[in-house]
């Protein structure tokens, strides 16, 4: 990361931490409890202070080889990542947690913006990624998000009202029916049932209805939506203009 940038990032989140956001805002049956990969010494000083100030603990370590070998779900509630570390890279950390059966969140906060890079990411079962500099508004709302889809997710049946999902089997009912939805309808479901009431931006459903290669344009993401109402009903998708849909169960 170069000079202004890290001027940048740091400035942002010095900021948040003095200003910014309301006391445990975050928390939930008891501490959220984070682990922070970081080898910056400033800006890890400073993403501390402000997951403090939003009612966070965090762990930070700097190194690859400081890193736990395993993730253990009673420890830590959600990783943030360096990639860049000075000992290793954050994708083979990654890589490492999730061949030992790790599902705990993981978001990664790098300065690299390629394209090839945040897919490398994703595709690692990395669960968001963040680029340098951010704005700690952004953060803090990626970490609630993500830990909101873990809760979920930890189940094998999301019910969302009279649907019913199970991302494992692939397979959806609406009112106890079986659901007949294409591969492409069904990761739009299963992408917008991630947070109801939150909207999706239609580019990153774009980018979801084809995660390996290059997004689908805009008129085939309104096509398969407009497929998928059919099926569950007009009332669940809600059009944002402008921005994206969002499910309303």
């Amino acid at each position: 990361m170069n000079v202004l940038a890290c001027g940048l990032v740091r400035a942002w989140i010095l900021r948040a931490a003095t200003f910014g956001f309301a006391k445990g805002s975050l928390a939930h049956n008891g501490r959220v409890h984070i682990l922070l990969i970081e080898d910056d010494l400033e800006l890890g000083r400073a993403l501390q202070a402000a997951l403090k100030v939003d009612g966070l603990s965090s762990e930070w370590r700097r190194r690859a080889a400081d890193a736990p070998r395993e993730l253990d779900g009673s420890a830590f509630d959600c990783v943030l990542l360096d990639l860049s570390l000075p000992d290793g890279n954050g994708l083979e950390l990654l890589a490492r947690w999730r061949r030992g059966g790790s599902s705990l969140p993981v978001i990664v906060i790098t300065a690299r913006s390629a394209v090839e890079d945040r897919l490398a990411g994703l595709d690692g079962s990395a669960d968001d990624f963040v680029i340098k500099p951010f704005a700690t508004a952004e953060l803090i709302s990626r970490i609630r998000a993500v830990l909101r889809r873990s809760a979920r997710q930890a189940s094998e049946v999301w019910t969302l009202g009279t649907l019913s999902i199970e991302p494992r089997r692939h397979v959806a009912s609406l009112n106890g029916e079986p659901l007949e939805l294409s591969p492409r309808e069904f990761r739009l479901l299963l992408e917008l049932a991630r947070e109801p009431g939150a909207v999706v931006a239609k580019g990153v459903l774009a980018q979801k209805l084809e995660p390996l290669g290059e997004p689908v344009d805009f008129a085939a993401v309104e096509v398969h939506v407009s497929n998928l109402r059919r099926k569950i009903g007009g009332a669940m998708v809600h059009t944002v203009r402008g921005v994206g849909y969002m499910l309303v169960p």
